[in-house]
């Protein structure tokens, strides 16, 4: 796969990333030693990611290294937490042309993503394997000892909002796989960044702590993700699509008939976040929007019973043929 060994690779790809740090040190030894704030607890999540599955295999190295970290820190965000490190476990295929080169550019985009997100490299590990490159990364945050974001707490009555808008990652994964929808190419460079590049939300989850009632991040797609809170807070919603935010490009490619506005709900990989608060918190949820910098919008209400529908322009529930991205 590659001239150089394990450690080799280690000490020249990734040691560089830890250097000042006393927690990885140096990458020499069998696990990092990690001492929480005074006051904090430790959020820890995990993600894998599977080339051919989770991004495409010819993606650029530095992009994928991004990705793999932003969708463990949009998990982070979904609980409130401020991003602290992670480790990282690569398996690269045997046999794989230029790894040595990949490995570089894909470091580079760890450091890109380490001074935006103020996150760090505490180790991991680095295999081969005869199957696809999978990358798998363990992410740490912490949280106030005596408060955390969950999926628990949403009460019927309760207001559904999301940040950002929904569906250009949808998009933008149908351009990368040749889809024309008749656009100019910087447009399909735009939607191809947000599928390629997520971009996670840790300040306005920290903000939530005190006003959100139950969130978690958009992945697998708006109501999928949203029959999640609904399951573990005991209840049900209603989302009004006319109200869910898309881009100006969404927007016309709905209105064109090139894409249908419930694919965009459905699709995933947003990694906007989705969250409850009560009726009584809207002006303080319109502040928070202004602190964060991005618009969160107020798409539906928490209800009794189990059911998520999302409702047309005339309030009816719509028969859906797809919710989200279901894991095998």
């Amino acid at each position: 796969m590659s001239g150089l060994g394990e450690f080799e690779r280690i000490a020249r790809f990734f040691s560089p990333l830890v250097e000042g740090q006393s927690d990885a040190l140096g990458l020499t030894d069998d696990a990092a030693l990690v001492t929480p704030p005074p006051g904090k607890r430790m959020a820890v999540t995990a993600d894998a990611l599977v080339a051919g599955v989770h991004f495409l295999a010819d993606d650029p190295a530095d992009r994928v290294a991004r990705k793999a970290l932003r969708v463990n820190i949009s998990d982070l965000a979904a609980m409130g937490a401020e991003p602290y490190g992670y480790t990282i476990t690569l398996a690269l295929p045997r046999g794989m042309v230029d790894a040595e080169a990949w490995i570089e550019r894909f470091a580079r985009g760890q450091a890109e993503d380490h001074a935006e997100y103020g996150i760090r490299l505490l180790g991991g590990d680095s295999v081969s394997t005869p199957g696809p490159l999978s990358i798998s990364v363990t992410a740490f945050g912490w949280v106030p000892a005596d408060r955390a974001l969950t999926r628990a707490g949403a009460q019927p009555g309760d207001d559904i909002y999301v940040s950002g808008t929904i569906g250009d990652s949808f998009l933008g994964l149908a351009v990368l796989q040749g889809a024309d929808f008749d656009l100019s190419e910087a447009e399909r460079t735009t939607l191809a960044d947000r599928y390629l590049l997520p971009q996670p939300r840790p300040q306005l989850g920290q903000l939530l702590l005190d006003v959100a009632s139950a969130g978690l991040d958009v992945s697998d797609g708006l109501l999928q993700d949203l029959g999640h809170i609904c399951e573990v807070s005991g209840g049900g919603a209603e989302v009004e699509l006319p109200l869910v935010p898309f881009s100006d490009l969404g927007q016309r490619l709905v209105r064109a008939g090139a894409v249908r506005a419930e694919d965009l709900v459905s699709g995933g990989d947003d990694y906007e976040l989705l969250f409850t608060a009560p009726e009584s918190a809207r002006d303080v949820v319109s502040c928070l929007a202004g602190q964060a910098g991005l618009p969160l919008t107020r798409i539906g209400k928490m209800r009794s019973g189990s059911r998520v529908d999302l409702l047309d322009a005339a309030g009816k529930s719509m028969a859906l043929d797809r919710r989200g991205y279901t894991h095998a």
